[in-house]
């Protein structure tokens, strides 16, 4: 458990080596050069991830993937990975494991996906149609959604992980009000990863969650950063601070997800986006120092 421990304490940023090797960055894409290991593994990750659940639920049509194709292009580009989804997001399964196979994508990402069935059977045949979806034989990442028979699931993703189907485990939910629940599940099943809600107004996650997550060795990813768009609102009008040049920050978008970064207990972030220009906003968090304790109050003030 010390081993555990010890590579959360030495999560300061680490250089991202060859992550894109022989590929080229669109003119507007950052470089994320900040990486943090995953407890169980050592396996470093970039910083900036991405989800689905709204941004690639969308039709057939080439007007609305031709930009989710630039999204995926900007995201690897920058040497990001981390890409979650799920099988309850409508047509993102599917969208995301069509567009990664065309552009040959495949082999780069750090690809999660979760099970949000009830019973031993059901859950295996979801994450069977899962693989179909996402053209691939294995995923790095499979959690239990939202802890839907998460002991019955549990037991299932550890199957999958002895015959090589899955690599590591994870546990989820999006809301305050789950996070005493999903405390103590991660206490009693020892995932690789946590997947919860934070944000510069939806705190609760350090109350108990985080410390846990740090002392058991648990990767955390963070879902929810920008409150479901809430943040965005409430920045209307308001100039950033005034140290956020300071630290390379030049849009709320990069501050909100840098504020959740800047949580010691933090693996990932996965803002979602169909957007490229935002990808490319979204990726700039990941370069550059990390907050201070007093950048962080400064920050909360401004939203309470």
């Amino acid at each position: 458990m010390s081993t555990r421990r010890n590579f959360l304490a030495g999560m300061s940023a680490l250089t991202l080596e060859c992550a894109f090797r022989g590929g080229r960055q669109t003119a507007d894409a950052a470089t994320v050069s900040q990486v943090r290991r995953i407890p169980s593994s050592g396996q470093p990750l970039p910083v900036i991830g991405m989800g689905t659940s709204d941004s690639f639920n969308v039709s057939a049509s080439e007007a609305h993937r031709a930009p989710l194709r630039e999204v995926l292009r900007r995201f690897f580009a920058a040497g990001a990975s981390v890409i979650d989804t799920a099988p309850s997001y409508g047509q993102s399964e599917a969208v995301l494991g069509s567009l990664l196979a065309e552009l040959g994508l495949r082999e780069r990402a750090f690809l999660c996906t979760k099970i949000g069935a009830h019973g031993h059977e059901r859950g295996l045949a979801q994450f069977q149609q899962s693989l179909q979806r996402l053209r691939t034989d294995r995923v790095e990442l499979l959690q239990v959604h939202n802890l839907i028979d998460w002991k019955a699931q549990m037991a299932s993703i550890v199957e999958l992980k002895a015959s090589g189907k899955v690599r590591y485990s994870g546990l989820t939910h999006y809301t305050d009000s789950a996070q005493d629940a999903l405390t103590d599940a991660v206490r009693e099943a020892r995932p690789d990863f946590l997947q919860i809600n934070y944000s510069v107004i939806s705190t609760h996650a350090e109350r108990r969650l985080f410390p846990m997550a740090r002392d058991l060795g648990v990767a955390v990813i963070v879902n929810r950063a920008f409150d479901d768009g809430r943040l965005f609102r409430y920045a209307a009008g308001k100039p950033l601070p005034p140290w956020a040049a300071e630290v390379g920050i030049s849009s709320w978008a990069q501050a909100f997800l840098r504020f959740a970064l800047s949580h010691p207990a933090v693996t990932v972030v996965i803002p979602a986006t169909s957007r490229p220009d935002r990808q490319s906003d979204n990726l700039k968090a990941g370069v550059g120092p990390m907050l201070t304790p007093e950048q962080r109050r400064s920050l909360r003030a401004m939203f309470q």
